[in-house]
């Protein structure tokens, strides 16, 4: 019988190989979102971000005012034996982060990539896999296991200069895409 830590990791994989292939959630259903993963919801500056950032240890995500997150972020812990922390993005393979300050850098860089230096958003994920050989959560000293986190944008109740007066609703609609599986 499979044991959970497992079971976990092969849904990992298989987020991973249907990402690779071109499904990547977010767009109706597909393999990818019949998977398990738990997506962090709340308004926006509500401290989304801030709980993923404790759950992992590490200070890697952008902060700044106003709408910060404006893509998914697929986030997936992986427990590794030996070694030290790093991190690995989907659209820069085999390049191995060590510096977290660099981490954050590319989320930015990689959001404004697909939505320009504005306060758009897009419901294209950035895939960041963490991987730790620590036993324990550097913060809570919790267990790392292998899991999948979704950063998600906070949900708002206007737009502000720079959005499309839809904003409300898409981010809404994106954030249903997540949790209504």
């Amino acid at each position: 019988m499979a044991t959970m830590e497992s079971l976990i990791g092969l849904v990992n994989r298989i987020q991973r190989a249907c990402t690779v292939l071109g499904d990547h959630g977010g767009e109706g259903m597909s393999l990818w979102e019949a998977l398990p993963s738990v997506a962090v919801v709340g308004g926006q500056s509500s401290g989304k971000s801030s709980v993923l950032e404790s759950v992992v240890g590490r200070d890697f995500l952008p902060r700044g005012s106003g709408i910060v997150t404006r893509r998914p972020l697929v986030l997936q812990l992986h427990k590794i034996d030996g070694g030290s922390d790093y991190a690995e993005f989907l659209h820069t393979p085999k390049k191995k982060y060590t510096d977290f300050a660099s981490v954050r850098k590319e989320i930015a860089d990689e959001t404004d990539r697909i939505t320009g230096k504005s306060k758009q958003i897009s419901n294209i994920p950035i895939h960041l896999s963490i991987y730790s050989p620590n036993g324990r959560c550097h913060m809570f000293f919790i267990p790392v296991v292998n899991l999948t986190l979704i950063d998600l944008p906070g949900l708002t109740k206007v737009a502000v200069e720079g959005q499309p007066e839809s904003i409300v609703e898409d981010i809404e609609n994106m954030v249903r895409s997540y949790v209504e599986k």
